[in-house]
């Protein structure tokens, strides 16, 4: 037990020493909101006007980190995550759009979500406390107790999100299919994580509310 704590404060550290981009305060004092709105209309389609998707499959992005949605787009521009639809859109957007929308949804607020009841328990099991047995990190290590994430390691807000797409999410970090998770971490952690758990945990983090 000791050695699989221990374990998990090395990960966690090392990944927030070696993230590379910390985020950029001078950059996001420099976005235009204005310009961001007006940039971001073609993404409410998908995401909603005020970041607040309707659609499950597809994530909310208020109240989400300036500097992780700032990553998630450059690096759908540079083909490095993948998904025909982003790419194309992300394609179309100068460095300085991308400040843009990112800061514009940043100051969106967040509606909150609802967990399923009888996914809670195992959820907040595996979200408080991992999975010791398998090898399975607890999501509260990186993404905090409430999920609010880490800004400086861009390490994102979970709690309001959607639950089909956290479940897409990991499945796709289990699979293979997406790849551009720091240090290689979420791939780690959802390799050993069974569709049970991943799931519960989703539906878990979709009902946490903010501090």
């Amino acid at each position: 037990m000791k050695k699989w704590l221990m374990s998990i404060s090395i990960m966690v550290l090392g990944s927030i020493a070696q993230a590379t981009d910390v985020g950029h305060p001078e950059q996001e004092a420099k976005a235009d909101l204005e310009a961001g709105k007006a940039k971001a209309a073609v993404c409410g389609g998908c995401h909603g006007m005020d970041g607040n998707s309707a659609i499950p499959n597809y994530p909310s992005l208020a109240g989400q980190h300036p500097n992780y949605l700032e990553k998630q787009l450059k690096e759908f521009k540079e083909n490095k995550r993948q998904d025909p639809m982003m790419v194309g859109q992300a394609q179309t957007l100068s460095d300085q759009d991308i400040i843009n929308v990112s800061a514009y949804f940043a100051q969106q607020e967040l509606a909150p979500g609802v967990a399923k009841p009888e996914a809670i328990a195992l959820g907040e099991k595996i979200f408080r406390g991992g999975n010791p047995v398998t090898g399975v990190t607890a999501c509260a290590a990186c993404h905090g107790p409430v999920g609010m994430g880490n800004r400086p390691a861009k390490f994102p807000r979970i709690s309001g999100q959607k639950a089909a797409y956290t479940i897409k999410a990991l499945k796709d970090f289990r699979a293979g299919k997406r790849k551009n998770d720091i240090n290689s971490m979420m791939q780690g952690v959802s390799a050993n994580m069974t569709d049970p758990e991943i799931e519960a945990v989703a539906e878990y983090s979709a009902g946490l509310a903010k501090e």
